[in-house]
């Protein structure tokens, strides 16, 4: 076999656009095409214009974005069919109107934009007939895009609002009228137009935009192949190709079920061919793809929230995720190895492999782009500055090399599929908003943090099992970024209040959210995984379950000493880093049995409670947490070495 043949080629343009290239323009379905590729492509030019003038007036500019955002959900999720390339019913004509009454509210709000803004708090009938349409046809595309449970609890806290007389216990209090709900929701920048969309509209459509940009030219392919020349040949090396290349691709993408299809339809089929059972080879990328939204330096769209909420820079919540993150990808790559040292698995001959520098040759180039995103912000510059030029840089950069090419196809291309991508994200910020304000105006938020206060009693591993458990169960059904944002209105305030560090705080109801992909019943990374593998979807979800461990602890570790995540001096820094990759290796023994042979009932034992001591942040507690897990890594060196393989543990 060449070693041509194992390696990824580029994508073709696919998405709307090119289904418009492909049919008759003058058919029904071409000229809907056109007018979505048109739609789409508008409104990432329109985003790239603002990052280089300069931001508009806020509410301008955010309603303008949501506009876009609701029209191209009402074209692209139509009612009554499953997709809008089916033939076009009856039911258009509900979403002609939907589509009408948005443009219409978009007129209306910007034709005399000041005197909008003066009426707020003297809203008049129309404001209020308007605002009331609004919230319904935003819920109506939250259910098309997002999911039922989204709309359910946006609904819920509306009518908690407008009702609350009519609830008992916690729930009670005197109600919110109507003119005061539309007034704060959709008049103000509090609600549907707060910071969720205001993150949304500012940063992180941009970046969506460049890792479309990114996959347009290549990227996925180098990424790939560059993890492949770099891991193939070793011990399990199409599995650590698989978490190299995911780590690589959460530059690129932010959802985890998206990292799964782009980089699990090669390295799932690899990892079979020499020996990982389907399951483990789809819980693998499963893990390592839902590792992305937690990788800086672009990370999943909660993270310029969490920075939006703190008040501090995007770069140091990515500093802050930094090495939680490669913990992380450092206990799936050892679960990987171990795996394949228990099974005697084969490796991949070099020559059937990609060469890395030819890789790097022919597209190391694209990742200077990734490069420019840290050295802006590094420089001190936003997100939206960083994203933009480097948008500009790779697609100057993209004509090095004829292969990585953005021709005029793939860059409209590129542009169509970022607003794509952005609809579901934008509309769940948007229904998050919702939230967001009505917790303000009820004051729901204030009494769930005295009541979780309560319940803990100054227990803080209390407090953070019930967030824990309420954010796994938002994730069943929300996004993440959903889940992130009606936790941290909820719960973190008394996460802080009971004196977590508040960006540790941020992170652990962040990660929560994230986990979801990951853990039955609901584990889509795991399913999706398991569809390219071929193996049971439970089984797949329920071995998921147990290679992202880490993803599940660290949250914990973190919060009891933020160290790693550059909270404290150097020393607690250096050492909280540390503990985090031994407590971790020590999780993954206990885990997988094995460590340089198989590891009996008694070094699991140890390795767990070296795992546990490690964890719990203590002098005394590291000092034998390291030593009894030196102890086990010197007692199973030393049986390794040994002739007789007859000493047990």
């Amino acid at each position: 076999m060449k070693k041509e043949e194992i390696g990824v080629d580029p994508g073709s343009a696919g998405s709307v656009l090119e289904t418009f290239l492909q049919r008759d323009a003058k058919g029904p379905h071409g000229m809907l095409a056109f007018i979505i590729a048109v739609l789409s492509v508008s409104l990432s030019l329109f985003h790239l214009f603002i990052a280089y003038s300069g931001a508009v007036e806020a509410h301008a500019f955010r309603s303008t974005h949501l506009a876009f955002i609701l029209v191209l959900a009402f074209l692209l999720k139509p009612l009554g069919r499953k997709s809008w390339r089916d033939p076009i019913n009856g039911w258009f004509l509900v979403d002609a109107v939907c589509i009408l009454l948005v443009v219409f509210i978009q007129i209306y709000t910007l034709y005399d934009l000041d005197a909008f803004i003066f009426r707020r708090g003297d809203l008049t009938d129309w404001d209020i007939r308007l605002g009331t349409v609004f919230l319904i046809l935003l819920l109506e595309a939250t259910r098309r895009t997002v999911g039922w449970a989204m709309v359910i609890i946006a609904s819920f806290f509306l009518a908690h609002t407008a009702l609350s007389d009519h609830f008992i216990g916690i729930l009670f209090g005197p109600p919110a009228s109507w003119f005061t709900i539309i007034d704060y929701i959709f008049m103000r920048e509090n609600g549907i137009f707060g910071i969720p969309l205001m993150v949304m509209a500012t940063y992180i459509f941009l970046f969506i935009l460049f890792g479309s940009l990114l996959v347009q030219s290549g990227a996925g392919r180098f990424f790939i192949n560059v993890a492949l020349a770099l891991t193939g040949y070793r011990v399990g090396g199409p599995a650590k190709a698989s978490v190299l290349s995911s780590a690589l691709m959460a530059t690129v993408s932010g959802s985890a079920v998206a990292n799964v299809v782009t980089t699990g339809s090669f390295t799932i089929p690899l990892m079979k061919r020499i020996g990982y059972r389907p399951y483990f080879a789809g819980a693998v990328e499963a893990c390592a793809s839902s590792g992305g939204q937690i990788m800086p330096p672009v990370m999943g769209a909660a993270a310029f929230i969490i920075a939006e909420f703190l008040n501090i820079p995007y770069l140091k919540v990515a500093l802050a995720a930094f090495f939680p993150a490669v913990i992380y990808f450092f206990s799936i790559m050892v679960q990987v190895h171990f795996e394949a040292r228990k099974r005697n698995l084969a490796t991949l001959p070099r020559e059937e492999l990609p060469r890395f520098w030819d890789e790097v040759k022919r597209g190391g180039h694209l990742f200077l782009s990734i490069l420019i995103i840290i050295g802006i912000l590094l420089a001190g510059y936003t997100p939206m500055l960083a994203a933009f030029w480097a948008i500009l840089a790779l697609f100057g950069m993209s004509f090095i090399r004829r292969e990585t090419r953005l021709s005029p196809v793939r860059l409209l291309a590129a542009m169509e599929d970022g607003a794509r991508k952005a609809i579901p994200v934008s509309v769940a910020c948007a229904a998050a908003g919702i939230i967001i304000g009505c917790v303000f105006v009820s004051g729901l938020g204030l009494k769930f943090t005295n009541l979780i206060v309560t319940i803990a009693a100054g227990r803080l591993w209390v407090a953070l099992v019930l967030t824990m458990f309420a954010s796994l169960i938002l994730g069943m059904g929300l996004t993440t970024t959903a889940v992130y944002i009606t936790v941290a209105a909820l719960v973190v305030p008394s996460l802080v209040e009971m004196g977590v560090v508040p960006i540790a705080a941020h992170l652990f109801a962040f990660y929560f959210g994230l986990v979801s992909a990951i853990t039955p019943p609901v584990a889509l990374a795991s399913f999706a995984a398991a569809g390219i593998a071929g193996s049971n979807p439970m089984r797949t979800g329920a071995v998921s379950f147990r290679i992202g461990l880490a993803k599940y602890i660290l949250p914990l570790v973190f919060v009891y000493d933020p160290g790693m995540l550059f909270v404290g001096d150097a020393w607690q820094v250096l050492w909280g880093i540390a503990r985090g990759f031994l407590g971790i290796y020590a999780l993954t023994i206990t885990t997988e049995g094995f460590l340089f042979s198989r590891v009996g009932i008694l070094g699991r034992l140890l390795a767990a409670a070296s795992a546990v001591l490690l964890f719990y942040p203590r002098v005394e507690t590291d000092v034998v947490g390291v030593a009894g897990l030196i102890l086990l890594v010197i007692f199973y060196k030393l049986r390794e070495r040994l002739p007789s393989k007859e000493v047990a543990a």
